[in-house]
């Protein structure tokens, strides 16, 4: 849970906590997580905590690892794989941080939608595809969403982040609920599948109906038919 994350990683429990988990590398804008980090504490007053597990560019593996000193107790790091770590973090953060360049698909957010820890992504391929803005009417939305990869959208969805949970937890407490209720299983993918096939397979039905000339058609007819065309 929480607790022991901050425990382990000597961060600041009342804080909101926001994780990023993958590989260190240029298709997940891993580069601007280092000036994305440290200017959100600056900007936000220190009141928002960071953790990264991941590895991937050694250049980037640096800049994180120096970092952990000038922001003690507000930001830390793991380089390298943990899965039960990774699963711990998943579970007991506030927000997970995706700010990808390329993103087909994305599990990272599946997971953690089913832990309840928002996801704060750049709106491309799956990510896009299945996180809706908090901000969305008629109270469907539950993740923080931004265009461009890029320090700058970071820092602003960080402040979103911040915003949210200080000053309206009922409405992020709900916006969990939502996310932790759907469903991206295998099973509603494969059931999803069958009702466009169902549909696409009553539209060709109907449309052979239609072209098809019936048997009982007298063949006079048919035949004066093509005579005038």
């Amino acid at each position: 849970n929480k607790k022991w994350l901050c425990d382990r990683f000597k961060l600041e429990e009342e804080k909101p906590l926001i994780i990023f988990i993958g590989r260190l590398v240029g298709e997940k804008a891993a580069e601007i997580l280092p000036q994305s980090i440290g200017e959100s504490i600056v900007q936000y007053n220190g009141n928002v905590n960071f953790l990264i597990l991941g590895s991937g560019d050694t250049i980037i593996e640096s800049q994180l690892q120096n970092m952990v000193p000038a922001l003690k107790g507000k930001f830390n790091c793991f380089i390298g794989y943990n899965e039960e770590l990774a699963h711990r973090m998943y579970a007991g953060a506030d927000f997970l941080l995706m700010p990808s360049r390329v993103e087909p698909c994305g599990l990272n957010q599946m997971y953690a939608l089913r832990y309840g820890t928002v996801p704060m992504v750049r709106r491309t391929g799956g990510l896009k595809d299945t996180v809706t803005d908090i901000s969305e009417p008629d109270d469907k939305g539950f993740g923080l969403c931004f265009d461009n990869a890029t320090a700058t959208d970071v820092i602003f969805a960080t402040g979103r982040a911040v915003g949210w949970y200080t000053e309206a937890r009922e409405i992020l407490s709900a916006a969990r609920k939502r996310m932790m209720q759907i469903d991206h299983s295998w099973e509603s993918s494969a059931q999803a599948y069958i009702n466009v096939y169902g549909v696409v397979e009553k539209v060709v039905v109907k449309e052979e109906e239609v072209v098809a000339v019936p048997d009982s058609t007298p063949k006079k007819r048919v035949a004066k038919a093509k005579s005038k065309v």
